[in-house]
């Protein structure tokens, strides 16, 4: 053995892990159509009930009647919504790129449908038996499955830049530019929140995650976690209170403003599958996936075996939708400086030291230390930050005072200080603004090209320029 290899090779007694994925890549093609058919048809289900319950969940939130009037319960309200959408006018806006205009919605929405490739619905054994064949209830297994998923969430974000892009106009921009920034900021903690998962299950195999649930889910020993993915996949899937890409309140519409008929409805399918999709990804990662809740899984050996792992899994995404339709009803849309520093002030920080902390009680327990005497240190030092921040508060305050103190009474309140937002008060007049004017018209620049009514004639100047 050379001394490359001997340094290569893992020290004494050590195992590399290695995932036993062979029971992936097996299935014949048809049941892999079947498969890949049944994850298309769950989404598509998924999304169609979403959208009823939304709708009836706020209006029971707001004390109205809801959808009432399309099948029984108002439950075909989805169904007529797209309908609607199809036979609306499909229009294109003249300065819009039309080639990224009209792949922008495509771009945003098959990505949307790729990661639940990844997402068991049961067991990794062959359980199941469909048409006579026993398989996996899961379209197939990577061994780093999870950053398959972080790519493809990134890659859906691009259709939403480049509608706000192609579309030429100013409010689409500013939507495409703040999902662009939203994406950056809360994707960094979203990674940090999976490390601290991948440090406990030991794998980036979806199905492995869920099998080293199997005593506890990492949503007790990884709580954190588990909150600050709860906040970072709002922020991505762009829903209320983080919506700013889209907002109405100053946008008019966001990065959709431009876009009608089934465009628009392509906007909206992939953000409801992507509701559907994170909330696939939190059960798998911090609920247990398939695994039946405790109480049941206590008397009931079953629960987890057969076509059952299935029910738990809807069940728990559809609690976490419901979750996710309970902050659109119940909290404001946050100012976008308050949504850049909760991700990056708060969030990022965070998730990083939360991520040495697990890293580091992986460590000791690897070398053997009692799990007790790692828990007594771990809060200690947890103790020691709080009393050094307390006593760093009182000293500021202090300081503080003081200042106040020497500084003397507040001068009294002059609305003309600032000249804006106070208005004036009667007979007061507002200072002129210092700005010279310019020393010729500037010619209004736009982007695409000269098509539009307003641009005129170009020996027409005055006009063309609308002054």
């Amino acid at each position: 053995m050379t001394a490359f290899a001997q340094l290569a090779a893992p020290p004494h007694g050590a195992v590399l892990a290695a995932e036993d994925l062979s029971m992936f890549g097996n299935d014949p093609w048809w049941l892999v159509v079947v498969k890949a058919v049944f994850c298309f048809a769950f989404l598509m289900v998924t999304v169609l009930f979403a959208i009823v319950w939304e709708r009836k969940v706020v209006a029971w939130m707001q004390l109205r009647i809801g959808p009432n009037r399309h099948g029984p319960w108002g439950m075909l309200q989805s169904l007529a919504d797209g309908i609607k959408l199809m036979l609306k006018e499909d229009v294109i806006v003249k300065r819009a790129d039309k080639v990224v205009y009209v792949l922008a919605p495509i771009v945003a929405a098959v990505p949307a449908f790729m990661a639940i490739a990844v997402i068991p619905f049961g067991p990794s054994g062959n359980e199941v038996s469909i048409f006579g064949h026993r398989t996996a209830m899961q379209l197939t297994d990577l061994p780093i499955a999870m950053l398959y998923i972080l790519a493809v969430a990134s890659v859906g974000i691009y259709g939403i830049v480049l509608a706000g892009w192609s579309s030429g106009s100013t409010y689409p921009l500013l939507g495409g530019l703040r999902s662009c920034a939203q994406m950056i900021s809360y994707e960094i903690a979203m990674g940090a929140a999976f490390a601290s998962v991948f440090l406990y299950s030991g794998s980036m195999s979806t199905s492995k995650i869920v099998e080293a649930q199997e005593d506890r889910w990492f949503i007790i020993l990884l709580p954190v976690s588990f909150i600050i993915y709860i906040i970072t996949m709002v922020g991505e899937t762009n829903r209320a209170p983080f919506d700013m890409p889209e907002s109405e309140g100053d946008l008019v519409g966001g990065f959709n403003t431009e876009y009608s008929s089934i465009k628009f409805a392509m906007f909206m399918l992939a953000e409801y599958v992507n509701m559907v999709t994170v909330s696939a990804v939190s059960t798998t990662l911090f609920l247990g996936g398939w695994r039946a809740p405790w109480p049941i899984s206590t008397f009931w050996e079953g629960a987890n075996h057969g076509w059952w792992p299935m029910l738990w899994f809807i069940v728990k995404v559809q609690l976490l939708l419901f979750f996710f339709i309970w902050l659109r009803g119940t909290l404001p849309r946050v100012r976008y400086d308050q949504l850049m520093k909760l991700g990056w002030k708060v969030l990022i920080p965070v998730s990083v030291v939360w991520l040495m902390l697990v890293a580091t009680v992986r460590a000791l327990r690897n070398e053997g230390h009692d799990f007790s005497k790692i828990l007594l240190y771990v809060a200690g030092a947890v103790i020691a930050v709080l009393l050094i921040s307390f006593v760093v508060d009182i000293f500021r305050d202090r300081q503080n005072r003081a200042a106040a103190a020497e500084a003397g009474p507040e001068p009294a309140f002059d609305p003309m200080a600032g000249g804006f937002p106070v208005p004036p008060l009667p007979g007061q007049t507002l200072p002129p603004v210092p700005r010279r004017r310019p020393r010729r018209e500037r010619e209004l620049v736009v982007s695409g090209g000269v098509d539009t009514q307003s641009d005129g004639n170009p020996s027409d100047g005055k006009e063309a320029d609308g002054v």
